[in-house]
């Protein structure tokens, strides 16, 4: 094994044993103004109206096994039109045949719909316990048709409230067993292991003193060439 190498960067010093790991600090300190001004959009995010919030939510529920930017791309499109606040399930259906799963993702758009909406108004924010970011995933996960840990991690991350949430889709997963975190990405995500692997990101993000919800984003653009949400 070689020696540790110290890498320091104003606020960042990392002690480090792996070549990778190093190289994984470089790359985040090319990225980290851009992965800044990106978590400052999303803490900008829950200033929002509800619709805004609830778009962001449906945003999530398309995301799984599909491409998130042609999920953005639909959802800005049913936004726009009204579809997204006042479509049937036959005007929205169409418009969601970019994402898998489309006719699932329907319905669960539209049953959401049904669950945020007061007085034929979106209402998602009453029903968020900000002071709780943990109690509130685990709220999403069991009253939210089609909002599983991941998804719930990521709306709560788009809204500004995931500093501590891991996002364990297909690019973080890659890149924790590349780093060691580990051994195999697993064939299923049970509550139980998502905690797990969350709790193993957590302690990794320590050890590099890159925050987890960087993390995210330098993974996702390492994968993609992208930073986006």
């Amino acid at each position: 094994m070689k020696n540790s190498v110290t890498q320091p960067d104003d606020f960042l010093v990392i002690v480090l044993n792996n070549k990778e790991a190093a190289d994984l600090v470089k790359a985040y300190k090319s990225r980290k103004k851009e992965i800044i001004n990106r978590l400052s959009d999303f803490k900008e995010s829950w200033s929002k109206n509800d619709e805004e919030i609830f778009s962001e939510l449906c945003f999530c529920i398309l995301t799984p096994q599909s491409n998130a930017v042609s999920c953005n791309e639909v959802i800005c499109t049913l936004k726009s039109s009204r579809l997204l606040f006042d479509g049937n399930m036959n005007q929205i259906r169409p418009f969601i045949k970019k994402a898998r799963f489309y006719k699932n993702k329907t319905n669960y758009i539209i049953e959401a719909r049904k669950m945020f909406s007061k007085n034929d108004n979106i209402s998602v924010k009453g029903e968020l316990d900000m002071q709780n970011i943990l109690k509130t995933r685990t709220w999403l996960v069991e009253n939210v048709k089609g909002i599983g840990y991941k998804e719930a991690s990521h709306f709560l991350r788009n809204i500004g409230f995931g500093k501590d949430l891991a996002i364990l889709d297909v690019h973080i997963l890659r890149n924790l067993k590349k780093y060691g975190v580990i051994k195999e990405i697993p064939k299923t995500l049970t509550k139980i292991k998502y905690f797990e692997i969350e709790n193993k990101l957590r302690k990794f993000s320590r050890k590099l003193r890159i925050p987890m919800s960087h993390l995210d984003l330098l993974f996702w653009s390492m994968e993609t060439d992208k930073i986006f949400k």
